[in-house]
């Protein structure tokens, strides 16, 4: 094993030179070859030498002649094999003399065995002094002396890794495994010139013994090496999938799976290493889309994505088996860096077999099992594998807007309208006697759509999921997405009751849509102006694109993501503070008509949004005091969380808005809301909802206060009753959308 020292001092140049000696061997073999054929092996070609020992010669000859053309492939790979090593070395000793120069460039230095300590010689006689008394500042060393020493070592074990491959290689690659060509270890005829080609060889080899049972503790030591070896290397990664084909790659990853998770828990961390060093394969072997690879794989797996296959404690059902593309899919989950083709390609062939399998009459869906695997212990399987490789699609934003595009294709309609969800077998009716007859009855399972939420996250916003989004530039197909799944939803009466694990996505999305939702509320711009019950549209201008729908759609998507009070308060947060953000960008010079149309504006998407806070009143489902704690913890934390403003500042000499009044306008309605919550739900209570109104009040007098008006003045005043006015004709316009008994 190479140390340190050894790795910065080796002259890696005899490498070439050995590459050079060894094609030079190749053509002394090849001149051999010539002077063999002409002298030696045309004797028995010609008529002077005839019968039963001029054919045993001949048959002789063959095999020599053959040899000599073998050695010549031998030699020639051999060569090349120095030649990948040389490389290999040469790119890995510059990363190690990168990682020691930037850590001396950052007051460290490393000694000629590669230890690394803390250069106190270039501290001022200042900072000798508080490094000797400073235990933070002493922690702050050892913690940075600690993470460079790890970076120089990690340098170090890739070089040991990649010297351990070429030792695999160069044993390899003089070993003649054909048995029928008339010699005992004669020369390799099938040699290759490529390290990593070997190195999958053995990865197959050692696979085999994976699945049989047969694997020792060093077979796992080396599957892991090579792995790690070999990340992101395709020639590495297309011949070991090729050698073991579909099925095997699956038979080796259910292998690791019950190893880790059922019967050698012990070391589960090393069986997960090395599965996720076969997702990384897979990954790479996957990159190009045109290669003859990638077209065999793929046609490879949609035979074996439906077959079914046994993991090992993964289910407490006797002869419980799994489908291929559960197992694919739960492998990915180990990995990243996936093409955004492959995970198309994946998707499309998963819906395509589940879609047959119903074509077929079965009532029963092709993922369906008899147990649940959602939550801490059960969730890492992909028992749905349609929504684990979406999940896996979200982390590629541009990916996800494709393949959700309504324009492009059918999948988020299929996804939102036409597929089936349910994948738990939840009951066999069992008559006395044990024989299970009648129909299983099918349930969803606990983490159902949760990887289409998160894709549908990243393809309406362009961004990652998992949190609220800052207000942005939408395209088109993102926007198109959006208003494609607020319409199927409406249409489908699933948007007051929104789809299991769809309503936390839904409220990230429209927090990021913002700017939108206000003006279709507000009523106001002829863009935005549609019908009540409109499929609306989506259009581009100067400003970027835009999204519109009917309001009463949007706000029954709004009051089913008010299910969840947190997110809703979310969405409420954003749209107080995005109101605040039009009234500081009215012009310091503006006259009242662009003034009062921008407070009616404001007014009147505040009062839609609380339409919808009012409706849970109504709804005797909810805990009144709880829901409203839930929703100020959502409208507490969506200023620092939801959205990310440019105001325009310094537009009169007094200030701004959001500086001077936010955090005080923010505690206050607050404090009204839970005060409000607390009084009996009554009708009349939720007819006059007076908090909302406040909030309109604040809003506006927090504004004539920051353009240098008081808050009691004639002014302000006008201003205030124009906006609750319009508070109001939001409000009830959204109520009685969602409330025809109101």
């Amino acid at each position: 094993m190479p140390t340190y020292h050894e790795i910065l001092a080796t002259d890696l140049s005899t490498l070439s030179t050995a590459a050079e000696h060894w094609d030079d061997v190749a053509k002394g073999f090849h001149t051999q070859e010539t002077t063999y054929r002409r002298d030696v092996h045309g004797i028995t070609l010609g008529s002077t030498w005839q019968g039963l020992s001029a054919n045993a010669a001949n048959g002789r000859f063959d095999v020599t002649l053959k040899e000599f053309q073998k050695a010549q492939t031998e030699a020639k790979a051999i060569a090349s094999l120095f030649r990948d090593a040389h490389t290999q070395f040469v790119d890995l000793r510059k990363k190690l003399e990168s990682a020691r120069d930037d850590a001396v460039a950052q007051g460290m230095k490393v000694s000629d065995q590669g230890v690394v300590s803390y250069d106190t010689g270039k501290l001022s006689q200042g900072n000798r002094q508080a490094l000797a008394h400073d235990p933070d500042y002493q922690e702050s060393v050892r913690t940075s002396v600690a993470s460079w020493q790890a970076r120089i070592d990690q340098c170090v074990k890739d070089v040991n890794d990649a010297d351990k491959g070429v030792e695999v290689a160069f044993q390899a690659v003089v070993t003649d495994s054909d048995t029928a060509d008339g010699t005992i270890g004669g020369f390799n005829g099938k040699a290759q010139g490529d390290i990593e080609k070997y190195e999958a060889n053995e990865a197959k080899d050692i696979a085999a013994r994976v699945n049989t049972g047969k694997a020792t503790a060093s077979d796992y030591k080396e599957l892991q090496r090579l792995f790690h070896d070999n990340s992101g290397d395709t020639a590495f990664s297309q011949t070991l999938l090729d050698d073991l084909g579909a099925r095997g790659t699956l038979q080796l990853s259910n292998s690791l799976d019950s190893l880790a998770h059922y019967d050698d828990k012990k070391h589960g961390g090393q069986y997960l290493d090395i599965q996720k060093g076969l997702a990384t394969t897979l990954a790479t072997a996957t990159q190009d889309p045109h290669s003859s690879f990638y077209k065999d794989f793929r046609a490879d797996m949609r035979k074996a994505g439906t077959e079914q296959f046994k993991v090992d404690g993964l289910s407490p059902i006797p002869d419980e088996k799994v489908r291929g593309y559960q197992s694919l899919v739960t492998l990915m989950q180990q990995g990243n860096g996936y093409s955004g083709q492959f995970l198309e390609d994946t998707a499309d062939d998963i819906r395509h077999a589940e879609e047959s399998h119903m074509a077929e009459g079965n009532t029963e869906s092709l993922w369906a099992l008899r147990d649940e695997f959602s939550g801490k212990d059960r969730g890492w399987f992909a028992n749905d594998p349609l929504d684990g490789v979406l999940g896996i699609m979200s982390h590629d934003p541009k990916t996800s807007t494709e393949y959700l595009d309504p324009a492009h294709n059918d999948n988020l309609q299929y996804l939102l309208h036409g597929r089936d969800w349910d994948t738990v077998v939840d009951h066999f009716a069992t008559p006395p006697g044990g024989t299970t007859t009648g129909m299983p009855v099918m349930a969803e399972d606990g983490d159902v759509r949760k990887g289409f939420g998160a894709a549908l996250e990243a393809a309406t916003t362009g961004q990652a999921p998992g949190d609220y989004h800052a207000i942005g530039r939408h395209t088109e197909p993102q926007a198109r997405i959006l208003q494609h799944t607020i319409n199927t939803l409406y249409t489908d009466k699933h948007a007051q009751d929104l789809p299991k694990n769809l309503t936390t996505p839904l409220a990230h999305i429209l927090t990021s849509y913002t700017p939108d939702t206000h003006e279709i509320y507000a009523e106001s711009s002829s863009k935005y102006d549609t019908d009540w019950d409109s499929e609306g549209s989506v259009w581009t201008d100067k400003d970027g694109t835009h999204m519109a729908v009917g309001h009463q759609r949007l706000a029954a998507v709004m009051r089913g993501v008010a299910n969840d009070p947190e997110a809703f308060g979310h969405l409420y947060g954003a749209e107080q503070q995005y109101s605040h953000h039009v009234l500081e960008t009215i012009p310091a010079d503006a006259g009242d008509k662009t003034i009062r149309d921008r407070i009616v504006e404001s007014s009147r998407a505040m009062g839609a949004y609380d339409g919808i806070r009012s409706d849970i009143i109504y709804d005797e489902r909810f805990k009144k005091t709880q829901w409203a704690a839930d929703f100020n913890q959502g409208l507490g934390t969506s200023f620092g969380t939801a959205l990310l403003f440019n105001p325009v500042k310094d537009l009169s000499p007094v200030g701004d808005l959001t500086s001077k009044a936010l955090d005080v306008w923010v505690y206050e309605s607050n404090k009204e809301h839970v005060a409000e919550a607390n009084l009996a739900a009554t009708e009349q209570n939720a007819k006059t909802y007076d908090a909302g109104q406040h909030d309109v009040e604040k809003l506006v007098r927090a504004w004539a206060d920051s353009r240098g008006h008081a808050v009691d003045s004639d002014w302000t005043k006008y201003y205030v009753h124009a906006g609750q006015n319009d508070y109001e004709h939001g409000r009830d316009r959204t109520l009685s959308t969602l409330r025809a008994d109101r």
